[in-house]
Protein backbone atom coordinates (compact mmCIF):
# COMPACT_ATOMS: atom_id res chain seq x y z
CA UNK A 1 0.00 0.00 0.00
CA UNK A 2 1.64 3.55 -0.72
CA UNK A 3 1.98 5.83 1.92
CA UNK A 4 -0.54 9.08 1.35
CA UNK A 5 -1.70 11.77 3.36
CA UNK A 6 -5.40 12.96 3.72
CA UNK A 7 -6.58 15.99 5.36
CA UNK A 8 -9.65 14.69 7.34
CA UNK A 9 -7.58 11.85 9.30
CA UNK A 10 -5.02 14.80 9.72
CA UNK A 11 -7.58 17.42 10.89
CA UNK A 12 -9.06 14.74 13.40
CA UNK A 13 -5.56 14.33 15.21
CA UNK A 14 -5.11 17.90 15.27
CA UNK A 15 -8.68 18.41 16.48
CA UNK A 16 -7.44 16.37 19.50
CA UNK A 17 -4.12 17.91 20.20
CA UNK A 18 -5.56 21.70 20.78
CA UNK A 19 -8.04 19.65 23.16
CA UNK A 20 -4.95 18.43 24.89
CA UNK A 21 -3.99 22.23 25.33
CA UNK A 22 -7.18 24.06 25.49
CA UNK A 23 -6.10 24.93 29.60
CA UNK A 24 -2.06 26.39 29.76
CA UNK A 25 -0.24 27.43 33.15
CA UNK A 26 3.04 29.03 32.82
CA UNK A 27 4.56 29.73 35.92
CA UNK A 28 8.37 31.17 37.26
CA UNK A 29 10.45 28.87 38.15
CA UNK A 30 11.26 28.65 41.35
CA UNK A 31 14.35 25.99 43.04
CA UNK A 32 12.03 23.52 44.35
CA UNK A 33 10.13 22.33 41.14
CA UNK A 34 12.01 20.02 38.88
CA UNK A 35 12.55 20.35 35.35
CA UNK A 36 12.32 16.39 34.66
CA UNK A 37 8.79 15.51 33.85
CA UNK A 38 7.02 18.66 32.85
CA UNK A 39 3.30 18.31 31.76
CA UNK A 40 2.03 18.53 28.31
CA UNK A 41 0.09 21.75 29.16
CA UNK A 42 2.47 23.63 31.82
CA UNK A 43 5.68 26.04 31.02
CA UNK A 44 7.95 27.54 33.32
CA UNK A 45 9.53 31.18 32.78
CA UNK A 46 13.81 30.28 33.96
CA UNK A 47 16.28 32.75 33.69
CA UNK A 48 19.32 30.87 32.92
CA UNK A 49 23.04 31.01 30.93
CA UNK A 50 22.41 28.74 28.11
CA UNK A 51 25.54 27.24 26.98
CA UNK A 52 25.96 25.71 23.04
CA UNK A 53 29.06 23.78 22.62
CA UNK A 54 30.11 22.14 18.52
CA UNK A 55 32.58 19.79 17.78
CA UNK A 56 34.09 21.14 15.17
CA UNK A 57 35.75 17.92 13.53
CA UNK A 58 32.75 15.56 13.23
CA UNK A 59 33.22 16.47 9.62
CA UNK A 60 36.63 15.34 9.09
CA UNK A 61 35.56 11.99 11.16
CA UNK A 62 32.68 11.85 8.90
CA UNK A 63 35.46 11.62 5.85
CA UNK A 64 38.11 10.10 7.33
CA UNK A 65 37.70 7.55 4.52
CA UNK A 66 37.12 8.01 0.76
CA UNK A 67 33.67 5.88 0.76
CA UNK A 68 31.15 6.19 3.48
CA UNK A 69 31.31 3.17 4.66
CA UNK A 70 30.94 1.40 7.74
CA UNK A 71 34.49 2.27 9.38
CA UNK A 72 33.85 6.14 8.99
CA UNK A 73 31.00 5.73 10.48
CA UNK A 74 31.62 3.31 13.60
CA UNK A 75 34.65 5.60 14.07
CA UNK A 76 32.76 8.94 14.20
CA UNK A 77 30.18 6.97 17.08
CA UNK A 78 33.16 6.27 19.02
CA UNK A 79 34.44 9.54 18.60
CA UNK A 80 31.04 11.29 19.61
CA UNK A 81 30.47 8.32 23.00
CA UNK A 82 34.31 9.15 24.41
CA UNK A 83 33.45 13.17 23.65
CA UNK A 84 29.98 12.96 25.17
CA UNK A 85 31.15 10.57 28.40
CA UNK A 86 34.04 13.72 29.26
CA UNK A 87 31.40 16.29 29.09
CA UNK A 88 28.75 14.54 30.93
CA UNK A 89 31.17 13.96 33.71
CA UNK A 90 32.17 17.80 33.71
CA UNK A 91 28.52 18.89 33.71
CA UNK A 92 27.91 16.60 36.48
CA UNK A 93 30.39 18.06 38.59
CA UNK A 94 29.16 21.75 37.76
CA UNK A 95 26.25 21.23 38.56
CA UNK A 96 24.91 22.34 35.05
CA UNK A 97 22.06 20.71 33.50
CA UNK A 98 22.59 19.18 30.07
CA UNK A 99 19.69 19.82 28.17
CA UNK A 100 21.03 17.90 24.77
CA UNK A 101 23.75 15.95 22.66
CA UNK A 102 22.76 16.12 19.42
CA UNK A 103 25.60 14.53 17.64
CA UNK A 104 28.20 17.26 17.48
CA UNK A 105 26.04 20.07 19.43
CA UNK A 106 25.92 19.88 23.36
CA UNK A 107 23.07 22.04 25.09
CA UNK A 108 23.91 22.99 28.52
CA UNK A 109 21.96 25.35 30.98
CA UNK A 110 23.40 26.79 34.03
CA UNK A 111 20.67 28.09 36.42
CA UNK A 112 22.28 28.68 39.65
CA UNK A 113 22.92 30.90 41.80
CA UNK A 114 18.99 31.53 41.82
CA UNK A 115 17.95 35.14 41.54
CA UNK A 116 16.68 34.81 44.97
CA UNK A 117 20.17 34.01 46.53
CA UNK A 118 21.37 36.62 48.23
CA UNK A 119 24.36 37.67 45.69
CA UNK A 120 27.28 40.24 45.63
CA UNK A 121 29.95 41.30 42.95
CA UNK A 122 27.11 41.56 39.93
CA UNK A 123 23.91 39.65 41.07
CA UNK A 124 23.32 36.33 40.26
CA UNK A 125 23.07 36.32 36.79
CA UNK A 126 26.63 37.32 36.57
CA UNK A 127 27.79 34.06 38.70
CA UNK A 128 25.60 32.51 36.66
CA UNK A 129 27.88 33.37 33.38
CA UNK A 130 31.12 33.11 34.94
CA UNK A 131 30.53 29.41 35.98
CA UNK A 132 29.49 29.14 32.56
CA UNK A 133 32.32 30.14 31.33
CA UNK A 134 34.34 28.58 33.38
CA UNK A 135 32.75 25.30 32.56
CA UNK A 136 32.77 26.27 28.70
CA UNK A 137 36.80 26.23 29.25
CA UNK A 138 36.96 22.92 31.29
CA UNK A 139 34.77 20.97 28.13
CA UNK A 140 37.57 22.50 26.15
CA UNK A 141 40.31 22.17 27.98
CA UNK A 142 39.12 18.11 28.39
CA UNK A 143 38.33 17.62 24.83
CA UNK A 144 41.56 18.63 23.93
CA UNK A 145 42.94 16.41 26.50
CA UNK A 146 41.01 13.28 25.73
CA UNK A 147 41.02 11.06 22.65
CA UNK A 148 42.00 7.49 21.51
CA UNK A 149 44.79 7.33 19.07
CA UNK A 150 45.00 3.62 18.76
CA UNK A 151 41.16 3.95 17.27
CA UNK A 152 41.24 6.56 14.94
CA UNK A 153 39.92 9.20 17.49
CA UNK A 154 41.53 12.94 17.80
CA UNK A 155 40.94 14.90 20.29
CA UNK A 156 37.86 17.01 19.64
CA UNK A 157 37.80 20.98 18.89
CA UNK A 158 35.34 22.70 20.45
CA UNK A 159 33.83 26.01 20.19
CA UNK A 160 31.22 27.52 22.46
CA UNK A 161 28.47 30.50 22.10
CA UNK A 162 27.19 31.99 25.53
CA UNK A 163 23.88 34.23 26.26
CA UNK A 164 21.68 34.99 29.16
CA UNK A 165 18.00 35.35 29.65
CA UNK A 166 14.58 34.63 29.90
CA UNK A 167 13.38 31.26 28.23
CA UNK A 168 10.33 29.53 28.58
CA UNK A 169 10.98 25.50 29.62
CA UNK A 170 7.97 23.14 28.42
CA UNK A 171 8.04 19.04 27.66
CA UNK A 172 10.59 18.21 24.76
CA UNK A 173 9.30 14.10 25.06
CA UNK A 174 6.60 12.12 23.58
CA UNK A 175 5.97 8.19 24.99
CA UNK A 176 8.18 8.90 28.11
CA UNK A 177 11.20 10.02 26.77
CA UNK A 178 10.08 13.04 28.55
CA UNK A 179 13.24 16.13 29.46
CA UNK A 180 13.01 19.87 29.61
CA UNK A 181 12.92 22.21 26.29
CA UNK A 182 14.11 25.64 26.45
CA UNK A 183 13.01 28.06 24.06
CA UNK A 184 13.82 31.78 23.71
CA UNK A 185 16.32 33.99 22.57
CA UNK A 186 19.21 32.90 24.80
CA UNK A 187 19.04 29.53 23.64
CA UNK A 188 19.08 30.60 20.04
CA UNK A 189 21.59 33.25 20.23
CA UNK A 190 24.00 31.00 22.11
CA UNK A 191 23.41 28.29 19.22
CA UNK A 192 24.23 30.65 16.33
CA UNK A 193 27.35 31.64 17.96
CA UNK A 194 28.43 28.16 18.65
CA UNK A 195 28.18 27.69 14.84
CA UNK A 196 29.50 30.99 13.26
CA UNK A 197 33.17 29.70 12.67
CA UNK A 198 35.60 27.82 13.13
CA UNK A 199 37.67 29.08 15.70
CA UNK A 200 38.41 26.78 18.95
CA UNK A 201 37.19 29.44 22.09
CA UNK A 202 34.31 30.98 24.03
CA UNK A 203 31.87 33.55 22.21
CA UNK A 204 29.24 35.65 24.58
CA UNK A 205 27.00 37.65 23.24
CA UNK A 206 26.83 41.46 23.64
CA UNK A 207 24.17 40.54 26.29
CA UNK A 208 26.26 38.51 28.50
CA UNK A 209 29.22 40.86 27.99
CA UNK A 210 27.81 43.48 29.66
CA UNK A 211 26.38 41.44 32.39
CA UNK A 212 29.82 40.45 33.53
CA UNK A 213 31.47 44.11 32.91
CA UNK A 214 33.28 43.17 29.78
CA UNK A 215 33.26 45.68 26.84
CA UNK A 216 30.65 45.38 23.73
CA UNK A 217 31.97 44.86 20.69
CA UNK A 218 31.45 44.82 17.45
CA UNK A 219 31.31 41.57 15.77
CA UNK A 220 30.56 39.43 19.42
CA UNK A 221 29.83 36.26 17.10
CA UNK A 222 33.84 36.94 15.89
CA UNK A 223 35.55 38.05 19.32
CA UNK A 224 36.71 34.89 21.20
CA UNK A 225 37.38 35.75 24.91
CA UNK A 226 41.05 36.35 25.97
CA UNK A 227 43.18 34.44 28.41
CA UNK A 228 42.80 36.98 30.85
CA UNK A 229 38.98 37.05 30.57
CA UNK A 230 38.41 33.48 31.07
CA UNK A 231 40.44 33.88 34.00
CA UNK A 232 38.59 36.19 35.55
CA UNK A 233 35.81 34.04 35.34
CA UNK A 234 37.00 31.27 36.48
CA UNK A 235 38.48 32.84 39.52
CA UNK A 236 34.62 33.74 40.62
CA UNK A 237 33.30 30.66 40.05
CA UNK A 238 35.68 28.50 41.66
CA UNK A 239 34.90 25.35 40.14
CA UNK A 240 37.31 23.50 41.99
CA UNK A 241 37.70 20.93 39.37
CA UNK A 242 41.09 20.41 37.47
CA UNK A 243 41.68 19.64 33.84
CA UNK A 244 44.39 16.57 34.59
CA UNK A 245 42.02 15.25 36.92
CA UNK A 246 39.14 14.76 35.24
CA UNK A 247 40.81 13.36 32.30
CA UNK A 248 42.16 10.78 34.49
CA UNK A 249 38.83 9.95 35.58
CA UNK A 250 37.84 9.84 32.23
CA UNK A 251 40.50 7.11 31.51
CA UNK A 252 39.60 5.23 34.39
CA UNK A 253 36.26 5.15 33.76
CA UNK A 254 37.16 4.12 30.29
CA UNK A 255 39.13 1.27 31.62
CA UNK A 256 36.70 0.00 34.03
CA UNK A 257 33.71 0.55 31.34
CA UNK A 258 35.09 0.15 27.99
CA UNK A 259 33.31 1.45 24.63
CA UNK A 260 31.28 -1.66 22.78
CA UNK A 261 32.11 -2.78 19.76
CA UNK A 262 29.78 -1.08 16.85
CA UNK A 263 27.66 -3.51 15.15
CA UNK A 264 25.28 -2.53 12.37
CA UNK A 265 22.57 -4.03 10.92
CA UNK A 266 19.64 -3.26 8.76
CA UNK A 267 16.31 -2.70 9.61
CA UNK A 268 13.84 -4.19 7.60
CA UNK A 269 11.09 -1.51 6.25
CA UNK A 270 8.97 0.36 7.43
CA UNK A 271 11.65 2.33 9.84
CA UNK A 272 8.63 3.12 11.76
CA UNK A 273 9.04 -0.45 13.52
CA UNK A 274 12.45 0.58 15.38
CA UNK A 275 12.49 0.06 18.61
CA UNK A 276 15.19 2.94 19.72
CA UNK A 277 14.94 2.23 23.48
CA UNK A 278 16.46 -1.46 22.52
CA UNK A 279 19.55 0.06 20.61
CA UNK A 280 23.14 0.23 21.73
CA UNK A 281 26.68 0.51 20.18
CA UNK A 282 26.38 -3.35 19.36
CA UNK A 283 22.87 -3.28 18.48
CA UNK A 284 22.73 -0.23 15.89
CA UNK A 285 21.24 0.35 12.48
CA UNK A 286 22.50 1.16 9.50
CA UNK A 287 21.93 1.59 5.91
CA UNK A 288 20.55 3.86 2.78
CA UNK A 289 17.91 5.48 3.73
CA UNK A 290 16.82 9.85 3.49
CA UNK A 291 17.26 12.31 6.06
CA UNK A 292 14.10 14.81 6.74
CA UNK A 293 15.04 17.90 8.72
CA UNK A 294 11.88 19.99 9.19
CA UNK A 295 11.90 23.19 11.61
CA UNK A 296 9.30 25.69 12.55
CA UNK A 297 11.06 29.19 10.76
CA UNK A 298 10.34 32.45 12.49
CA UNK A 299 9.52 30.38 16.21
CA UNK A 300 12.42 31.98 18.37
CA UNK A 301 11.10 35.62 17.53
CA UNK A 302 7.61 34.32 18.01
CA UNK A 303 8.61 32.80 21.44
CA UNK A 304 10.15 36.54 22.33
CA UNK A 305 7.16 37.99 21.39
CA UNK A 306 5.06 36.09 23.78
CA UNK A 307 7.45 35.93 26.39
CA UNK A 308 7.78 39.78 26.01
CA UNK A 309 3.63 40.20 26.25
CA UNK A 310 3.11 37.41 28.66
CA UNK A 311 0.98 35.85 26.43
CA UNK A 312 3.20 32.42 26.87
CA UNK A 313 0.22 30.12 26.65
CA UNK A 314 0.25 30.41 22.94
CA UNK A 315 3.85 28.95 22.30
CA UNK A 316 2.77 25.81 24.33
CA UNK A 317 -0.19 25.33 22.11
CA UNK A 318 1.25 26.07 18.67
CA UNK A 319 4.51 23.80 19.94
CA UNK A 320 2.63 20.65 20.86
CA UNK A 321 0.17 20.72 18.41
CA UNK A 322 2.21 21.81 15.08
CA UNK A 323 5.49 19.07 16.72
CA UNK A 324 2.66 16.19 17.73
CA UNK A 325 1.14 16.36 13.74
CA UNK A 326 4.33 16.55 12.08
CA UNK A 327 5.45 13.38 14.28
CA UNK A 328 2.22 11.73 13.00
CA UNK A 329 2.96 12.42 9.60
CA UNK A 330 6.63 10.81 9.88
CA UNK A 331 5.76 7.88 11.70
CA UNK A 332 2.11 7.19 10.86
CA UNK A 333 0.86 8.34 7.18
CA UNK A 334 5.07 6.92 5.91
CA UNK A 335 5.87 4.79 8.64
CA UNK A 336 9.26 6.70 9.14
CA UNK A 337 10.80 6.64 12.19
CA UNK A 338 11.22 10.25 14.35
CA UNK A 339 14.88 10.59 15.49
CA UNK A 340 13.53 13.36 17.77
CA UNK A 341 12.91 16.62 18.41
CA UNK A 342 15.76 19.17 18.38
CA UNK A 343 13.60 22.02 19.91
CA UNK A 344 11.06 23.05 17.49
CA UNK A 345 12.53 21.01 14.45
CA UNK A 346 12.08 17.16 14.01
CA UNK A 347 14.25 15.29 12.58
CA UNK A 348 13.22 11.48 11.32
CA UNK A 349 14.46 8.99 8.83
CA UNK A 350 13.05 7.34 5.93
CA UNK A 351 13.10 3.76 3.82
CA UNK A 352 11.03 1.92 1.24
CA UNK A 353 12.78 -1.62 0.41
CA UNK A 354 13.57 -5.06 1.92
CA UNK A 355 15.44 -6.39 4.57
CA UNK A 356 18.52 -6.72 2.08
CA UNK A 357 18.45 -3.62 -0.24
CA UNK A 358 17.01 0.17 -0.28
CA UNK A 359 14.93 0.95 -3.15
CA UNK A 360 16.41 4.01 -3.79
CA UNK A 361 14.53 5.73 -5.78
CA UNK A 362 11.38 4.81 -3.82
CA UNK A 363 12.47 5.85 -0.77
CA UNK A 364 13.52 9.52 -2.28
CA UNK A 365 10.11 9.69 -4.02
CA UNK A 366 8.07 8.99 -0.27
CA UNK A 367 10.25 11.13 1.26
CA UNK A 368 9.25 13.89 -1.56
CA UNK A 369 5.64 13.42 -0.84
CA UNK A 370 6.08 13.00 3.31
CA UNK A 371 7.97 16.38 2.83
CA UNK A 372 4.54 17.49 0.97
CA UNK A 373 2.63 15.69 3.76
CA UNK A 374 4.41 17.74 6.42
CA UNK A 375 3.34 21.34 5.11
CA UNK A 376 -0.04 20.52 4.48
CA UNK A 377 -0.17 19.42 7.91
CA UNK A 378 0.91 22.63 9.72
CA UNK A 379 -0.96 24.72 7.24
CA UNK A 380 -4.14 22.82 8.68
CA UNK A 381 -2.78 23.27 12.18
CA UNK A 382 -1.83 27.24 11.91
CA UNK A 383 -5.41 27.05 10.07
CA UNK A 384 -7.27 25.28 13.39
CA UNK A 385 -5.05 27.07 15.78
CA UNK A 386 -6.15 30.26 14.50
CA UNK A 387 -9.26 29.35 14.54
CA UNK A 388 -8.95 28.79 18.20
CA UNK A 389 -7.87 32.21 18.78
CA UNK A 390 -3.85 30.99 19.01
CA UNK A 391 -1.26 33.48 17.53
CA UNK A 392 0.43 31.72 14.79
CA UNK A 393 1.33 34.73 12.58
CA UNK A 394 4.82 34.88 11.15
CA UNK A 395 5.53 30.98 11.68
CA UNK A 396 6.53 28.80 8.43
CA UNK A 397 8.21 25.78 8.14
CA UNK A 398 11.87 24.84 6.01
CA UNK A 399 11.82 21.46 5.37
CA UNK A 400 15.85 19.94 4.02
CA UNK A 401 15.79 16.22 3.06
CA UNK A 402 19.32 14.29 1.76
CA UNK A 403 19.83 10.72 0.81
CA UNK A 404 22.44 7.99 1.86
CA UNK A 405 24.09 5.58 4.14
CA UNK A 406 22.53 6.71 7.33
CA UNK A 407 22.79 5.27 11.20
CA UNK A 408 20.47 4.98 13.89
CA UNK A 409 21.68 4.03 17.54
CA UNK A 410 22.26 5.30 21.58
CA UNK A 411 25.29 6.50 22.98
CA UNK A 412 26.66 6.80 26.43
CA UNK A 413 27.10 4.66 29.30
CA UNK A 414 23.80 2.31 30.49
CA UNK A 415 21.28 4.40 31.93
CA UNK A 416 22.67 7.23 30.58
CA UNK A 417 22.00 6.77 26.67
CA UNK A 418 21.13 9.24 24.36
CA UNK A 419 20.14 8.74 20.77
CA UNK A 420 21.93 9.19 17.74
CA UNK A 421 21.59 9.28 14.19
CA UNK A 422 24.70 11.03 12.58
CA UNK A 423 26.13 10.57 9.25
CA UNK A 424 27.63 12.84 5.82
CA UNK A 425 23.62 12.48 4.84
CA UNK A 426 21.98 13.76 8.32
CA UNK A 427 24.34 16.84 8.54
CA UNK A 428 23.23 17.63 4.70
CA UNK A 429 19.40 17.39 5.54
CA UNK A 430 20.20 19.68 8.05
CA UNK A 431 22.23 21.89 6.01
CA UNK A 432 19.28 21.68 3.25
CA UNK A 433 16.93 22.84 5.67
CA UNK A 434 19.14 25.98 6.38
CA UNK A 435 18.97 27.17 3.52
CA UNK A 436 14.96 27.13 3.03
CA UNK A 437 12.92 30.07 3.90
CA UNK A 438 9.61 28.90 5.70
CA UNK A 439 7.70 28.65 2.68
CA UNK A 440 10.52 26.52 1.07
CA UNK A 441 11.60 22.18 0.59
CA UNK A 442 15.23 22.10 -0.20
CA UNK A 443 16.61 18.30 -1.99
CA UNK A 444 20.20 17.27 -1.07
CA UNK A 445 22.63 16.22 -4.09
CA UNK A 446 22.22 13.40 -3.46
CA UNK A 447 18.67 12.74 -3.61
CA UNK A 448 18.18 14.83 -6.35
CA UNK A 449 20.54 12.15 -8.62
CA UNK A 450 19.56 9.32 -6.70
CA UNK A 451 15.58 10.45 -7.44
CA UNK A 452 13.45 10.08 -10.13
CA UNK A 453 13.38 12.07 -12.94
CA UNK A 454 10.17 13.14 -12.23
CA UNK A 455 12.10 14.49 -8.52
CA UNK A 456 14.69 16.32 -10.20
CA UNK A 457 12.51 17.92 -12.54
CA UNK A 458 10.28 18.89 -9.80
CA UNK A 459 12.89 20.24 -7.99
CA UNK A 460 15.15 22.29 -11.20
CA UNK A 461 18.82 22.89 -10.99
CA UNK A 462 18.36 24.80 -7.57
CA UNK A 463 16.80 22.07 -5.60
CA UNK A 464 14.75 24.11 -4.18
CA UNK A 465 10.70 24.58 -4.66
CA UNK A 466 8.50 27.39 -2.72
CA UNK A 467 4.97 25.93 -1.47
CA UNK A 468 5.55 22.38 -1.86
CA UNK A 469 1.89 20.86 0.09
CA UNK A 470 0.93 17.40 -0.60
CA UNK A 471 -0.96 18.05 -3.49
CA UNK A 472 1.27 19.43 -5.37
CA UNK A 473 3.93 16.92 -4.68
CA UNK A 474 1.53 14.01 -5.48
CA UNK A 475 0.56 16.21 -9.21
CA UNK A 476 3.93 17.34 -10.05
CA UNK A 477 5.74 14.08 -9.13
CA UNK A 478 2.80 11.68 -10.69
CA UNK A 479 2.40 14.10 -14.18
CA UNK A 480 6.23 13.17 -14.71
CA UNK A 481 5.49 9.15 -14.53
CA UNK A 482 6.82 9.06 -10.43
CA UNK A 483 5.67 5.48 -9.75
CA UNK A 484 5.22 6.09 -6.40
CA UNK A 485 3.20 8.69 -7.01
CA UNK A 486 1.14 7.32 -9.96
CA UNK A 487 0.74 4.66 -7.06
CA UNK A 488 -1.12 6.70 -4.48
CA UNK A 489 -3.08 8.07 -7.32
CA UNK A 490 -4.48 5.04 -8.23
CA UNK A 491 -5.49 4.13 -5.15
CA UNK A 492 -6.97 7.40 -4.21
CA UNK A 493 -8.97 6.70 -7.29
CA UNK A 494 -9.81 3.62 -6.63
CA UNK A 495 -11.47 4.18 -3.33
CA UNK A 496 -13.47 7.19 -4.48
CA UNK A 497 -15.09 4.84 -7.15
CA UNK A 498 -17.79 3.47 -5.13
CA UNK A 499 -18.44 6.95 -3.98
CA UNK A 500 -18.23 8.34 -7.37
CA UNK A 501 -20.81 5.72 -8.57
CA UNK A 502 -23.42 5.80 -5.95
CA UNK A 503 -23.77 9.55 -6.45
CA UNK A 504 -23.94 8.68 -9.79
CA UNK A 505 -26.91 6.46 -9.42
CA UNK A 506 -28.81 8.65 -7.57
CA UNK A 507 -28.61 11.78 -10.53
CA UNK A 508 -32.26 11.67 -11.29
CA UNK A 509 -32.69 12.89 -15.12
CA UNK A 510 -35.24 15.72 -14.67
CA UNK A 511 -38.35 15.60 -17.04
CA UNK A 512 -38.53 18.11 -20.06
CA UNK A 513 -41.70 18.66 -21.50
CA UNK A 514 -42.06 18.41 -25.37
CA UNK A 515 -43.81 20.67 -27.57
CA UNK A 516 -46.42 23.52 -26.79
CA UNK A 517 -49.13 23.83 -25.02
Amino acid sequence: MAHSWKRDRAAEHIAAKIKDVKKVEIVDFKREMSLGNIPTAKAYRMKAVHLYADILNLDDMLNCTLSEGETCHKRTLRFLDLHGRSVRRILNRADALRVDFHNQRLHAVVHKPYDSDDEEDGGAEARRLHRAVAIAQLVIDVCAATGDDDEYVPAARVRVGIDSGLALVVNNGRNGGREPLFLGDPANHAAKFSAAGSAVGIFLTNNARRAIGLTEVKEPSKTKMTASEVALSQADAKLGLDVEDLAEEWRADLAKNPLSNYEFSRHTPPLRTIDIIALTPSNSRRQEAVSVYADIDGFTAYVARHLEARTSEDVVRALHVIRAELDRVMGVDFEGRRVRFIGDCIHGLLCEGTAQTTDDEETVSTAVLCAGALRSSFELALEKLDEEGVDVKKLGLAIGIEFGPMTLTRLGAHGDRLRCSVSRGVLASESEQKRCTGTQTAIGQVAYKSGTQAVRDLFGPSRRFDGLDYNEAVEGLAADGDRTAKAIKAEAFAAAAPAVKRAADQVVTPYVEVGGE
